[in-house]
């Protein structure tokens, strides 16, 4: 289940399932989950406009990783601008009034006159059936013609190449439903060039190619439509949620990307891009006294503003189950979610070791029952986290038919197990192995400089403290098997779960 995910150039625009993991290997491993340790190196520090700094030192390569998490994703957007979080990614890819372009000046004029023009066009296409083809035509051509203008202003993909000639690593940005992350290495010799491009990025960000890059997205998301799995998970979460914007797709509705405006991106940056609602993690090879004063210099420029409201609209509880099919001519496919709390639930840690018990991996129940004894799909696995961890989720199963086999099978099957953990105790051996799984996988995640401060700015935002990136083992380690079925029978019910499948077809 990945993602659809834009390659243009050194970057990667992420729309679904899985996060993409940029990994810049330092020379040692670090000794992982010793919190006290980790708290000694780690420093800490907000500045006056609100922005905060997550500080870690590790001196064994002279590498350092930049992680800046702006709390906000497309669970933030409201009908009619659904797609504009990660529409807004791409365009802090275009520069800044001094990075990107020839004449600042010129250029901001000439944006003006493609926002008079594309109003006017909007406000022709809602006449519908009376709208004017012939100034349709030429309120389109008047369009394209200052947009060719504005060419000859522009520096191509300038805010990358200053990167890519500093020898970054990893330059990359992506979206899901919870935030927006931006993301690069460098050499520790590169800080304060780190510095002063991040901090213009959001002290004076241009959205230039606006109508342009607009059009690659509409481009991503009929390629989006094309694949059945996607598409499936798009009407999956459509039904699952019927309040909550979670269920709305992260790349947005065509029509919605169709008519988005400059206007309106800037007026997103405005409300969600101050300083108060970004951390950044710096991690590597780094003086934080330095990193403090360089942060001072920099980003203590940007103005401060009002922090955003959270999302306040509650999923209701289901009255039944809910069902959606896709009828497509590909391969099988079926997945079972229910409704599960957030992150900062009591419960989180039980999901969690239900994952390894049940979901993740060639040992884990699934995969041995469906896959190696009744060989009736070729994967199987359940997790939790779609679409977010900040609010109210969902657990997931989910299986692919093998040849000859199909959906029902599969949905049968994934309902034993779903069972099982109901009315058998899962065994001290599955629950110690589960535990051994989850530190490993926190030891992984921690042998980079990169992979740490994504994990050091998820926490903190999105469960307040960056400490809890390892007290989530002593909570996984307090897991009993009484815990797994009493969660198992709160929520793995038949009226707290939405089934889809893919059905095949054959094609006309």
């Amino acid at each position: 289940m990945e993602q659809i995910r834009r390659r243009s150039r050194m970057r990667v625009g992420c729309l679904a399932l899985v996060l993409l993991a940029l990994v810049v290997a330092v020379a040692k491993p670090a000794t992982a989950q010793d919190l006290a340790e980790f708290e000694q190196r780690l420093t800490e520090f907000t500045l006056d406009n609100g922005l905060k700094f997550l500080v870690l030192e590790r001196h064994e390569a002279p590498v350092v990783s930049f992680h800046t998490y702006a709390n906000v994703g497309s669970v933030d957007e409201v009908k009619g601008i659904t797609g504009l979080a990660h529409l807004f990614e791409h365009m802090a890819f275009k520069g800044t009034k001094m990075v990107g372009t020839k004449n600042y000046t010129a250029e901001a004029k000439l944006m003006a006159r493609m926002d008079e023009t594309f109003e006017a066009i909007k406000v022709e296409r809602r006449k519908g059936e009376q709208a004017d083809k012939e100034r349709l035509q030429e309120l389109q051509k008047q369009l394209e013609e200052a947009q060719k203008e504005a060419q000859e202003y522009l520096v191509h993909d300038e805010f990358e190449e200053v990167y890519s000639r500093a020898g970054a690593a990893g330059f990359n940005a992506y979206t899901s439903w919870d935030a927006t992350q931006y993301i690069v290495s460098l050499a520790s010799n590169k800080v304060e060039l780190w510095m002063s491009m991040e901090s213009d990025r959001f002290l004076n960000p241009v959205v230039r190619e606006f109508y342009k890059e607009r059009d690659v997205v509409t481009e991503e998301r009929r390629m989006s439509e094309n694949l059945p799995q996607m598409r499936l998970i798009e009407e999956f979460l459509a039904i699952a949620y019927k309040a909550h914007p979670y269920g709305e797709p992260v790349i947005g509705h065509m029509s919605d990307i169709r008519t988005l405006t400059r206007a309106e991106a800037e007026a997103f940056f405005r409300k969600y891009y101050s300083p108060n609602n970004l951390t950044i993690a710096v991690v590597g090879d780094v003086d934080p006294q330095e990193v403090k004063e360089l942060a001072q210099a920099y980003f203590a420029r940007i103005p401060g503003g009002s922090k955003p409201d959270p999302v306040e609209t509650v999923e209701p509880p289901q009255l039944g189950e809910r069902r959606v099919m896709v009828e497509d001519p590909s391969q099988p496919f079926v997945v079972i979610g229910y409704h599960k709390p957030d992150i900062n639930h009591k419960d989180n840690a039980v999901f969690d070791a239900i994952t390894d018990v049940v979901g993740i991996g060639r040992t884990s129940r699934l995969y041995k029952s469906l896959v190696k004894e009744k060989k009736i799909a070729i994967q199987a696995a359940g997790f939790q986290g779609l679409p977010g961890n900040k609010y109210p989720g969902l657990f997931l199963f989910y299986a692919v038919p093998a040849r000859g086999h199909t959906n029902e099978e599969c949905e049968e099957a994934l309902d034993v197990e779903i069972e099982r953990l109901k009315t058998e105790l899962v065994s001290p051996d599955e629950l110690q192995k589960a535990k051994t799984r989850s530190r490993a996988g926190l030891i992984r995640q921690l042998d980079s400089n990169s992979g740490l401060a994504e994990q050091l700015t998820f926490y903190e935002v999105v469960t307040g403290d960056w400490r809890n990136l390892f007290k989530q083992l002593d909570e996984i380690n307090q897991v009993t098997a009484e815990d797994i079925q009493r969660v198992a029978k709160e929520y793995f019910t038949t009226k707290n779960r939405t089934v889809g499948v893919i059905v095949t077809t054959t094609e006309d």
